[in-house]
């Protein structure tokens, strides 16, 4: 659906730019945006290679197991309804460990996991209120090392490319408190129990 959207918005845009006779600027437009993407990409590739070889160094050194030894009681707290050691759990807190670290791109398989063992566990075809809970946490997911988004920030020339993690540190702290409050109050009504 979102190719559509995305398709739609473009051919708009040129015909709107066809109309007011201004395809030179819609032109020079694409040109200097495809620019910009290609330099702030090779900027990320620094940063995200540098990112994902500290992830690999702390799963080898065992930091990612303490962690999850950490992370567990928290997650298996959140989520009572699934068994503890199911391998959702770990999926779960290996997609929440490399989120606060910043690494969506790292985090993204093991979401992709933990939703494919959720619905093992959910057997029907709508979402079960563990898999909108753990929807919430990945969404909101707080994030102490924002490494993206300061990548991102360094690459367009900022002087100061961290100077918002504690504001970012916050706002995702009060974004996953607050969805998983919703999720809890929608959770009680009798249309999406379980």
């Amino acid at each position: 659906m979102m190719n559509y959207i995305w398709f739609f918005m473009i051919i708009l845009g040129t015909f709107v730019g066809i109309a007011n006779g201004r395809i030179a600027e819609v032109s020079k437009a694409i040109i200097d945006s495809t620019e910009s993407a290609v330099s702030i990409s090779i900027g990320l590739l620094g940063v995200m290679a540098l990112w994902l070889g500290i992830m690999k160094i702390a799963e080898k050194s065992g930091l990612i197991d303490i962690v999850a030894i950490i992370l567990k009681p928290v997650v298996t707290r959140i989520f009572p309804e699934i068994p503890k050691e199911h391998p959702a759990i770990s999926a779960m807190i290996m997609n929440i460990s490399a989120n606060m670290l910043g690494l969506g791109n790292a985090a993204t398989p093991f979401g992709i996991k933990a939703m494919e063992y959720l619905q093992d566990l959910n057997k029907k075809e709508s979402a079960s209120n563990a898999m909108c809970r753990f929807l919430v946490i990945n969404t909101a997911s707080i994030q102490l090392i924002p490494a993206v988004m300061i990548g991102i920030r360094a690459s367009l020339g900022s002087k100061n490319p961290a100077d918002f993690v504690i504001v970012s540190i916050f706002s995702t702290t009060t974004a996953l408190f607050l969805g998983l409050i919703f999720n809890n109050l929608m959770e009680r009504f009798p249309m999406f129990k379980e």
